[in-house]
C-alpha cells in the first residue's frame, strides 16, 4: 500500500496523561511505517495545522516517545480555539485541507474533548465533499469526563486520585487544628456543568463522619440554607466540616455561584472563583474561622500521582485510534468500555463522532445521594476502579524527570494565513 503522512494535535486543557495518548499514536504510527511515513504536530493545537507551523515528529528518538508516557502537560502545545461552522468560516476548514495536501498528509488524530471532536467530526465531512481522502479519528481526552459513549475520559481517573488524595491529606489538616483553629476547609475542584470530579472528592472517606462531609454538584441546585445547615452540623458534630465544591455550583435558576462575567475562546462562562465565594457565606452566616484552596492546574498536571488505569487508557486510546485509521474507520473515537467493576476489567470500541461531538454525559442522579451532598453506594462502585494503580515517573534529584522533545518545525511550502 502507498505510504501517507500523519498529522496530530492536542486541544483544550491539558491533563496529566494526554501524552501518554500521544505516545500510543506516534508509536503506533511507527509500527506501521510501510503505511504511515512521517508524523507531525500541530504546534499548540489546531492552529498549527492552521498557520503550517508543524513540528516534524520523525526526529524524536524511541526514547524520547516513550518518555511522553510519563509527562504531563501538552508537549507539542495545546490550545483553546475552536472552528467556526463550516457555512459561515469554510476558508478556516478549506486552508486545513490544503495543509494535509501539501504535505501529504491523509490521517488526522485530534487529541481532545467535545469541542474538539466536533472540530474533528467537521474537517472529515469536509474532506469528503472536497474529494480529499482524509481518515479523521478523535482521540478522547479531557479531565472533566463529560464525553459521551466512552465509560470514562482519559485525563478524569488522574484528576480522581488527586482529589480524592487532597481531600483526605487536608482533612487530617483540619482535623488537628479545629479545636483553637480553622473550621471549614473547601476545596474548589474543575466541572464547569457535570460534578464528576467532586464526586471523586467523596473517595476521601466512607464512613460516618468521614470527609469530605460535603459535596456540592454542579447537577444539584446551591440552596444556600441548607448547604450552611449542613455545614453547621458538622462542625457541632465532628468539630470542623470539609467541603469539596465543582466550579460550577449554580443557583436553581442556572446562574453560577462564581460567574465572572464573561467567557473564553470556546464560548464558556468564565467563572471567578466558588471556593473563596462559599467560604466568604460560611464566615457572613455562621462566623466559623476557615481555609481554602483551588486545585486548579495542580489537578490536572499531577503526573507523579497519576492512576495507573488512566494512564494505561491514555495509552491504550492512543495506539487503538491508528488502528481504526488505517482500517479505514473514518469520523470515529476509540471509546472505553467497561467490562465488569470487580474485577475491573475494561477494552476499547469505536464510537461514531456524529453521537460524541456536541453533547456532555452528566452524572446520572443516581450516583447522587437523596439529600445531594454526597455519592451512592452505585458511584463509588463506578469511580473506584479509576484511581487504581501507581505509575510514577522516574526521578532524578529527588524531582520528577520529562521527556525533553527537538520540536523541530517543517519547512513551510503554503502563503501565510491569518487566524
Amino acid at each position: 500500500m502507498a505510504q501517507h503522512n500523519a498529522f496530530y494535535a492536542q486541544s483544550g486543557g491539558v491533563t496529566a496523561v494526554i501524552n501518554a495518548s500521544a505516545c500510543g499514536v506516534i508509536e503506533a504510527c511507527r509500527r506501521h511505517g510501510d503505511r504511515i511515513g512521517k508524523v507531525y504536530a500541530g504546534h499548540n493545537g489546531i492552529i498549527g495545522a492552521l498557520t503550517e507551523d508543524l513540528i516534524d515528529v520523525s526526529q524524536e528518538s524511541d526514547e524520547a516517545i516513550r518518555a511522553l508516557r510519563h509527562t504531563p502537560g501538552g508537549a507539542f502545545g495545546s490550545c483553546r480555539y475552536k472552528l467556526k461552522d463550516i457555512e459561515s468560516h469554510r476558508a478556516q476548514y478549506e486552508r486545513l485541507i490544503e495543509v494535509f495536501k501539501a504535505h501529504d498528509i491523509r490521517y488526522f488524530f485530534y487529541n481532545g474533548g467535545g469541542d474538539s471532536a466536533d472540530t474533528c467530526l467537521k474537517v472529515s465531512q469536509l474532506s469528503e465533499k472536497m474529494g480529499y481522502p482524509l481518515t479523521a479519528i478523535h482521540v478522547p481526552k479531557t479531565v472533566d469526563n463529560d464525553l459521551p459513549i466512552t465509560d470514562n475520559s482519559p485525563g478524569f481517573g488522574s484528576v480522581a486520585k488527586y482529589i480524592a488524595t487532597s481531600t483526605r491529606e487536608a482533612a487530617l489538616d483540619i482535623a488537628s487544628m479545629c479545636a483553637t483553629s480553622t473550621k471549614v476547609f473547601v476545596l474548589e475542584v474543575m466541572g464547569r456543568h457535570a460534578g464528576w470530579i467532586a464526586a471523586a472528592g467523596a473517595l476521601a472517606g466512607n464512613g460516618e463522619g468521614e470527609p469530605p462531609h460535603l459535596v456540592i454538584f454542579p447537577e444539584v441546585a446551591f440552596d444556600r440554607g441548607a448547604v450552611m445547615k449542613r455545614v453547621e452540623e458538622s462542625v457541632k458534630r465532628y468539630g470542623y466540616c470539609v467541603v469539596v465544591v465543582s466550579e460550577g455550583a449554580r443557583y436553581a435558576d442556572g446562574t453560577f455561584l462564581a460567574d465572572a462575567g464573561n467567557t473564553d475562546a470556546f464560548g464558556h462562562r468564565q467563572l471567578g472563583g466558588v471556593a473563596p465565594t462559599l467560604a466568604g457565606m460560611i464566615k457572613q452566616d455562621l462566623g466559623y474561622k476557615y481555609h481554602w484552596a483551588v486545585a486548579d492546574y495542580l489537578q490536572r498536571a499531577a503526573r507523579h500521582l497519576a492512576s495507573k488505569t488512566d494512564v494505561d487508557q491514555a495509552y491504550a486510546v492512543g495506539r487503538e485510534a491508528v488502528e481504526l485509521a488505517l482500517a479505514g474507520k473514518n469520523a470515529m473515537m476509540p471509546a472505553i468500555k467497561r467490562v465488569s467493576d470487580d474485577p475491573y476489567e475494561w477494552r476499547v470500541e469505536a464510537a461514531p463522532l456524529a453521537e460524541v461531538a456536541n453533547k456532555e454525559k452528566f452524572m446520572p442522579r443516581d450516583f447522587i445521594r437523596e439529600d445531594g451532598f454526597g455519592i451512592t453506594p452505585v458511584c463509588r462502585r463506578y469511580l473506584a476502579p479509576l484511581i487504581q494503580g501507581e505509575d510514577f515517573p522516574p526521578f532524578e534529584n529527588g524531582l520528577p524527570m520529562f521527556a525533553s522533545l527537538k520540536l523541530a518545525k517543517v519547512e513551510r511550502k503554503l502563503p501565510t494565513f491569518e487566524l
